[in-house]
């Protein structure tokens, strides 16, 4: 904890962090793993007579697929929102892609979304729309809408995003009067 002089108490931690999860997306990310065990069964215990021509693409095929889902889906299962001095960091999933980092000096408006769903953004994921803007949508619930100074929107579901909406105005509003960080 930092000593603050004269009592003065700081408004804003300097950093603040969130998350969210969302635990359907592991049901997505087990078909993935069975159709990389399905490829894999096929390349090994083959009995095509066919030739192997139609084995090495449905063995390729399903390897292909099995991986674009697993990793598609783990990518969104869960998201970490970090919001220091200078920008606002998103990063997805366990290892952390994909990323984007917003700094709060191109943020005009930071606004509270009592229910953001996956069905107004067309799913889960990194979504874009060209009439609401950019968002990344882990579950069904709170998030948090950024309005940038290029007249996009960036929206992020995040556990208690009325916390993050305060300390990203507070921060909006300390750098507008000129106080010095």
């Amino acid at each position: 904890m930092r000593d603050h002089p004269h009592g003065e108490t700081s408004p804003h931690p300097e950093i603040w962090t969130g998350r969210a999860r969302n635990r359907v997306q592991w049901l997505p990310a087990i078909g993935g793993v069975a159709c990389l065990a399905l490829g894999i069964d096929l390349a090994v215990t083959s009995g095509w007579t066919s030739g192997t021509a139609p084995l090495v693409m449905s063995v390729v095929g399903c390897i292909a697929a099995g991986l674009l889902i697993l990793f598609g889906t783990l990518a969104f299962v869960h998201v970490a929102v970090r919001v220091d001095e200078d920008c606002l960091e998103v990063r997805c999933g366990h290892m952390g892609l994909p990323r984007r980092r917003i700094p709060l000096s191109a943020v005009v408006g930071a606004d509270f979304a009592p229910q953001v769903t996956p069905r107004h953004w067309g799913g889960w994921g990194y979504r874009w729309r060209p009439e609401q803007g950019t968002a990344v949508v882990v579950r069904r619930g709170e998030g948090v809408v950024l309005r940038l100074g290029d007249g996009h929107t960036f929206t992020i579901t995040v556990d208690n995003a009325e916390a993050a909406v305060r300390i990203i105005r507070g921060r909006l509003r300390r750098d507008s009067t000129g106080t010095a960080r």
